[in-house]
């Protein structure tokens, strides 16, 4: 049975979230709660729990920073950030210093129910003897999906060597040894979505009882298949100009980028780029910048510190009016109705 922290400055989520976990009285012994950071440090300084759930944006210490310094600690304790910011750089930065899962609210009871299995596996593992800190496999992550995003076949098939060695030091048991691997796949497969240029779906071949001796190959073939359907979007190149242009226009959404600009910076033709980019997208150079625009907004109107005017000038429009007709037209509703529907103040 393990004990559990929850910290958030909303009273409704805290109960809320302290409710679903609270039904599992199967893995859940001791619930208590924090209104921020600093309460949660102090807390867990008098009483470690085995289990965080912390948001991200909190009064006094926010969730990062409580998930910084409790990086530094010796601790079993297992790290979950809970926040309504869906903006994926607040992810990593959170899984740099430990943090084991990243919700978005609203969270369901099912979602809450895998992430306290996975906490549960994970914590039976590292009783068994058989435990792999959260921070190197999220480092084996990165190694992987750079190799595969980068086309880097030999430098794949090393990185893979090299795991394969370290997994073979510890004396795991089948279903720990396919739990290790099926949450390692799943992570890379998350990281490379998260890039929102392909999507990526791979093959579900955990959790079907692979045995210990099959686990590792399967869990190879798979990586290895990544990498092919990769190489045969791009047609083998190392970069494809379409997945440079959508980093650039993500990173300069608050600004007036234009196809011309674009495609000067790739070197290539723009009604040449303009072709490419319809064709490899289905969307237009401006109807693509427009949806990106669109989904920020949204994301930044379920933070409500955030004002609908800040919003605005976020995602690159001077005028209000123009935003505001362009998101309802995108959302079927206006910015403030937005926010109403979520349960939140225009």
């Amino acid at each position: 049975m393990y004990r559990v922290l929850i910290a958030d400055d909303e009273p409704m989520i805290r109960q809320g979230l302290a409710k679903l976990i609270g039904e599992r009285t199967d893995l859940v012994a001791d619930i208590r709660t924090a209104r921020n950071g600093q309460e949660a440090l102090e807390r867990i300084s008098e009483d470690p729990p085995d289990f965080l759930f912390t948001d991200i944006r909190m009064p006094r210490m926010d969730g990062i920073e409580l998930c910084r310094r409790l990086n530094g600690m010796e601790s079993r304790m297992q790290m979950v950030v809970v926040s309504g910011y869906g903006d994926f750089d607040y992810a990593q930065q959170c899984m740099s210093f430990g943090v084991k899962e990243y919700l978005l609210k609203p969270v369901s009871r099912e979602q809450v129910y895998l992430v306290l299995e996975k906490l549960a596996a994970c914590r039976r593992r590292e009783d068994q003897g058989s435990y792999l800190s959260i921070t190197r496999v999220e480092e084996v992550a990165e190694q992987l999906e750079e190799a595969v995003w980068s086309l880097h076949r030999n430098m794949l098939a090393e990185l893979l060597d090299g795991w394969e060695s370290e997994l073979m030091t510890y004396d795991w048991k089948p279903k720990q040894l396919e739990d290790l691997l099926g949450d390692l796949f799943r992570l890379l497969l998350k990281r490379l979505n998260a890039r929102d240029v392909y999507p990526f779906e791979g093959k579900e071949v955990f959790g079907q009882g692979v045995g210990k001796e099959e686990g590792f190959p399967v869990f190879r073939e798979a990586v290895l298949e990544l990498l092919s359907i990769l190489g045969a979007k791009r047609k083998g190149q190392a970069k494809d100009p379409v997945e440079e242009a959508k980093r650039y226009i993500e990173s300069h959404l608050a600004q007036e980028v234009s196809l011309e600009e674009v495609a000067e910076m790739l070197g290539l033709n723009p009604s040449y780029f303009s072709q490419l980019f319809k064709h490899s997208t289905g969307e237009t150079f401006v109807q693509y910048r427009i949806r990106r625009r669109m989904e920020k907004a949204k994301k930044l109107l379920q933070l409500p510190h955030y004002r609908i005017t800040d919003i605005t000038y976020e995602v690159g429009y001077s005028d209000h009016p123009h935003f505001t007709k362009t998101f309802k037209k995108y959302t079927g509703l206006s910015p403030s109705d937005y926010r109403q529907s979520l349960g939140m103040n225009g």
